[in-house]
């Protein structure tokens, strides 16, 4: 039985996707050549490492164990990369940081950047999920380095002080909820809403929202990024929902309203979340006192 490390990141991060498909991508593999190899996989150990429904895929017992020794495989084999590179003089490390979407485009371009331009030979692999995603995804290994919503659970993660934002309602000027000096999401449900992506982690988090308030999000279109659903806000297209420091933004060159939002999830203290600051390589740990700088 001979899994070679192609097979072993294949393999994990179709469990972490729930489709061959989704792992083939994120592997940059051709999907016909990820089947072969989970296919090949599965020949030589003798038993399904997947069970596959209408819900997608999951791992089976055997493949729960292949993947948990996968993840300590890889994260070895990155190790070694990083503590090898440093000879070479190149390329030597990469850290995979999940965020949450307000995390992601409001506060990560900055400092990012300066970690990257203080660490030219480390690569950071960033992938949107929403906050209780995260957490999980952190505890098995997945990922290196979280950004979470401070009100998610984060079990026995060892966690920082990030940031500190909350969503607000933007509004045309002429909007009826222009007026209101705050409202409540079951308000803004009545209205119809320019949103982000369905697939963002924002918009499934607050269609869940709604579905609480027993109403469905009236979404009129879906963009990709918070500065697009002000302009279209700004055209009366609908009302948006999207982070302060954007609409304080936008506010200075379009002619919005901002309107608090008074649920008490609107306030977001961001939190950077680890399995432990002594488990993690390197360059994570210098990307953690990078970003709580």
């Amino acid at each position: 039985m001979r899994f070679d490390l192609v097979d072993l990141k294949l393999f994990c991060e179709v469990v972490d996707a729930g489709s061959i498909t989704g792992g083939a991508e994120r592997s940059a593999l051709a999907l016909a050549a990820a089947s072969t190899r989970i296919r090949n996989m599965e020949q030589a150990l003798g038993a399904p490492l997947l069970s596959r429904s209408r819900q997608g895929i999951a791992a089976t017992p055997a493949g729960l164990t292949l993947l948990k020794h996968a993840r300590t495989i890889l994260a070895q084999s990155a190790l070694l990369r990083e503590d090898l590179g440093s000879y070479a003089g190149g390329f030597s490390g990469e850290v995979r940081l999940l965020a949450n979407t307000n995390a992601l485009t409001e506060f990560l371009p900055e400092a990012l950047s300066r970690f990257l331009a203080d660490h030219p030979q480390v690569s950071v692999n960033l992938e949107e999920r929403l906050s209780d995603e995260i957490v999980g995804l952190i505890a098995e290994g997945v990922g290196d380095v979280g950004i979470v919503a401070g009100t998610v659970d984060v079990g026995r993660l060892e966690t920082f002080p990030f940031r500190t934002d909350r969503f607000v309602v933007v509004t045309g000027a002429g909007h009826p909820l222009a007026s209101r000096s705050s409202v409540t999401f079951a308000d803004v449900l009545d209205c119809d809403i320019v949103g982000l992506d369905r697939a963002s982690s924002l918009q499934r988090f607050l269609a869940s929202k709604a579905a609480r308030e027993g109403k469905p999000l009236r979404l009129r279109v879906q963009l990709r990024s918070f500065d697009a659903v002000c302009r279209l806000v700004e055209c009366g297209v609908g009302v948006g929902i999207v982070p302060q420091t954007t609409a304080a933004r936008a506010a200075k060159t379009m002619a919005l309203g901002v309107v608090d939002l008074s649920d008490d999830w609107a306030l977001r203290e961001l939190t950077i979340c680890v399995r432990g600051m002594d488990e993690l390589r390197p360059f994570a740990r210098e990307l953690v006192a990078s970003l709580r700088a």
